[in-house]
């Protein structure tokens, strides 16, 4: 049976709103590369293979995250799969 969990107050709430933060902000240097790709328009030195290792991550992160019902996991790795499938969609047009 799963339990229901606590409602968050004091430390517990400010600290997932602090990895709320950190998640999505960590996930953000997936825009830094997709940018470099796509306003160069090119990937020559970008690894197709190590971002579709970190696509595969967040997805599955995103997937955990739904099924936790966790915000904070769901919301970061959003933001974390649309810079990643920019970055290995960016690697697969400028080859």
């Amino acid at each position: 049976m799963i339990s229901q969990p606590e409602p968050m107050t004091g430390p517990r709430r400010w600290f997932e709103r602090y990895m709320l933060v950190v998640g999505v902000g960590g996930n953000v240097f997936f825009y830094i590369q997709a940018w470099q790709v796509f306003s160069t328009q090119s990937a020559r030195d970008v690894s197709l293979t190590a971002f579709a290792v970190a696509l595969w991550a967040v997805m599955s992160w995103f997937a955990y995250g739904v099924v936790l019902k966790n915000k904070v996991l769901i919301a970061a790795n959003i933001v974390g799969t649309i810079g990643a499938a920019l970055v290995v969609t960016g690697c697969l047009l400028y080859r």
